[in-house]
């Protein structure tokens, strides 16, 4: 005759197995087919059996270069000089058919920089997916530390008994509750280059010296944009993070502290922080965690352009995927961003074992 403990536990199983098959049947089975499917040629719509080329497409994906080339010189020796500046061979003579750089076949140049009279050229196989790779490094090393702090800022501010706070807490909150792609819709509507709001809004308060400026066909200007609007949509939800946590401390110690005559830095810096820090940890990994995941926002604002300035690791993921379905090689880049996150997770775990 089976026990209490074991009728309960059966019985959790009952409730929870519904939940774990779609969670292994939607989450970890496609998971391990995007690993499989990343050492193949597999496409959505092809007439050609799949084959299992192995590293191919990380090869493809993450494959560098780089090559330093010297200036093109005359009979005599000396240095060919081309509009005040040395000229140097063709990138394409030396990266299609050449024999002498069979490594660097199919390659284009992704970045170059002067050395000396030298040019030194960073090449790479893809040069869309490694920009995708810096512009999402660039979203997370910007979003995670701004919007970490305003939230935590926010929350200073609302963690007071007032009367109305709540209605403060409602409108701080209010962004998340809404659909990003919504938002979305609306912040491309502000960032309009022509009559958008920000650029009306700067107009007037300049008196028209501050000239209209297209934030999302910019390319210096569209991640920021991006970014910008992010940073804005989700603060308030970080907020309630760090309100929970500033409601654990003890009140008992900001009464020691005031009694002692610390001053609001010196509260905020010996008890209020130490009291914050296993807070800090959750909300620097959720907003990793969020900034890793960009998408909808670039699909909704700049679908990756202008020229290629606001790609990102999962944009590229679903568009290599299924605009041009390479199923195999979105796969792969599913694979890589998962060994990032994970690596990312396990540094900040140990990060966290060491400070305490």
């Amino acid at each position: 005759m089976s026990s209490k403990f074991q009728r309960s536990n059966r019985a959790g199983w009952l409730m929870a197995g519904p939940a774990a098959l779609l969670i292994a049947g939607f989450v970890i089975l496609p998971f391990f087919f995007a690993i499989a499917l990343s050492f193949t040629n597999q496409r959505l719509i092809s007439p050609n059996p799949t084959e299992f080329i192995g590293l191919a497409n990380y090869r493809q994906l993450l494959g560098m270069a780089v090559l330093t080339v010297d200036p093109l010189t005359d009979a005599a020796g000396a240095v060919v000089i081309k509009d005040g500046a040395p000229e140097y061979p063709s990138l394409r003579s030396l990266t299609r058919n050449n024999p002498d750089y069979p490594h660097l076949q199919g390659m284009r140049e992704w970045s170059s920089f002067d050395w000396g009279q030298s040019k030194v050229f960073i090449l790479a196989r893809d040069v869309v997916f490694l920009t995708a790779i810096v512009n999402t490094f660039i979203f997370v090393v910007v979003v995670a530390p701004v919007q970490a702090g305003l939230a935590l800022g926010l929350a200073l501010l609302i963690n007071q008994r007032l009367r109305g706070i709540n209605i403060f807490r409602a409108i701080y909150f209010m962004p998340v509750v809404v659909s990003i792609v919504v938002v979305s819709l609306l912040w491309r509507f502000i960032y309009d280059g022509n009559s958008g709001l920000l650029n009306n809004l700067l107009g007037a308060i300049s008196f028209g010296a501050i000239p209209k400026v297209d934030w999302l066909g910019n390319p210096s200007t569209a991640l920021g944009a991006i970014i910008a609007m992010s940073i804005w949509q989700a603060v308030g939800f970080h907020m309630v993070i760090w309100l929970s946590g500033l409601q654990t401390i003890s009140p008992t110690l900001y009464e020691a502290g005031a009694i002692e005559g610390a001053s609001k830095w010196q509260t905020f810096r010996y008890i209020t922080w130490p009291g914050l820090r296993n807070t800090a940890v959750l909300v620097l990994i959720v907003i990793t965690m969020q900034a890793f995941a960009l998408f909808a926002q670039i699909d909704v604002m700049t679908n990756g352009g202008p020229l290629d300035s606001t790609q990102t690791i999962v944009f590229q993921a679903i568009e290599r995927g299924y605009g041009k379905q390479d199923i195999s090689g979105g796969s792969a880049i599913s694979v890589i961003l998962f060994v990032i996150v994970l690596s990312i997770s396990l540094i900040q775990r140990w990060l966290t074992r060491e400070r305490t």
